[in-house]
């Protein structure tokens, strides 16, 4: 057989033997189970649901969502009052530990007083030291009153008496020198003209106890100035009585307000100074502080109710409402304020504080602490 006819015949060949196969393929195919409709139904009406789902999703997230806004940058906030000594001492009592609620007027520490009880008694005794004095210039002002005016009544009356005086020894001096020297002695001339010196001599005396005694309200004044005087002195040595007491006082620290005792850093024997901080009080009233964008404050108004999911406890949620939204940007108050008007200018979206109120939900037995982060949701609509 040539070549040519091999070839010929071996794709004849190669039809006849893949036709059985062909056959037999397509009986196993007739014979296999054939899958039924309602399969291929219910993987539809699933593919359907699915589609529903994610589109009631997008919903809720897109449409629902717009009358809601939350932020993640919030957190617990309150008042935490420091507590200082306004005197130095030495510290001879602590009252409180660490932690514990206290109410307004306990004490927290007590200071060694010896020093301060001193300076009270001193006080005390130059403050009767100053009244009694005063008490004295008083009297002489009263006494003044009533002393002074007749001084210069007295001087008047013995300027008229030497006046009188010296009128009689002017009329004796003036007929001894009329008379004739037959009907005098000269002994009786020297005695007239003596006379009238001294009546003289005691005229002028008078005059000048009256020129003394003439500025009566002037000397009056002078008592009460005294007086006045004295009654500040006495008033001086009241303050510093005061001042002593108010000392004294502040030996003992107490608390100011109700709240919970924190950030103690004072012991027994510790030598304390004004000004020194010695512990924190936390006053039990809480709030949220919320930093929300300035985008999401479009619809935000006072009184709107918020939930508040806090981070250390999941399972806690609190209501609340929104109680006011600060006039100004945390960046504005902050160390150092961005300074726009200078530079390149890059837009940043701001933040700004709201302060909400908590309505409920808290738990007395999982206390709330400062500065606890929590994630609040303001209803806007």
């Amino acid at each position: 057989m040539s070549n040519s006819q091999a070839e010929v015949e071996a794709p004849a060949r190669e039809k006849r033997q893949s036709a059985p196969d062909s056959k037999a393929s397509e009986k196993q195919r007739a014979n296999e189970p054939k899958k039924p409709r309602g399969r291929r139904r219910l993987a539809f009406f699933l593919a359907v649901l699915l589609v529903a789902g994610l589109a009631g999703a997008a919903y809720m997230y897109w449409f629902a969502g717009l009358g809601y806004e939350s932020t993640d940058d919030a957190f617990v906030a309150g008042r935490a009052i420091t507590i200082a000594p306004q005197v130095s001492g030495q510290v001879v009592s602590l009252d409180v530990n660490d932690n514990q609620f206290v109410h307004k007027g306990d004490p927290l520490i007590h200071i060694d007083d010896r020093q301060y009880v001193i300076s009270r008694d001193l006080a005390q005794a130059q403050l009767a030291t100053a009244k009694g004095q005063l008490a004295g210039f008083e009297f002489a002002a009263a006494v003044a009153q009533k002393n002074f005016p007749a001084q210069l009544k007295a001087a008047q009356a013995q300027l008229a008496s030497a006046k009188a005086a010296l009128t009689r020894a002017q009329s004796d001096y003036d007929r001894q020198v009329a008379l004739p020297k037959q009907a005098t002695t000269q002994q009786e001339v020297d005695a007239a003209t003596a006379a009238l010196k001294q009546a003289e001599a005691q005229v002028q005396q008078a005059e000048a106890q009256v020129q003394e005694a003439t500025p009566v309200p002037q000397r009056i004044g002078q008592a009460q100035a005294q007086v006045r005087q004295f009654g500040g002195q006495v008033g001086q040595s009241q303050a510093q009585l005061d001042q002593a007491l108010l000392n004294l006082s502040w030996t003992v620290v107490k608390a100011p307000q109700d709240g919970w005792i924190t950030k103690r850093n004072v012991e027994v024997g510790n030598y304390v100074t004004p000004g020194q901080q010695i512990l924190s009080i936390v006053s039990p009233e809480i709030w949220v502080t919320a930093n929300f964008k300035e985008t999401q404050l479009q619809h935000m108004r006072s009184g709107q109710p918020v939930t508040i999911h806090v981070d250390a406890y999941p399972d806690l949620t609190l209501k609340g409402h929104v109680d006011s939204i600060e006039l100004g940007t945390g960046s504005q108050f902050a160390a150092f304020p961005v300074e726009n008007a200078t530079g390149n200018f890059v837009k940043i979206v701001q933040r700004v504080p709201v302060k909400i109120v908590i309505d409920s939900g808290l738990d007395p037995k999982r206390p709330l602490s400062l500065g606890l982060s929590v994630e609040p949701t303001v209803t806007v609509k």
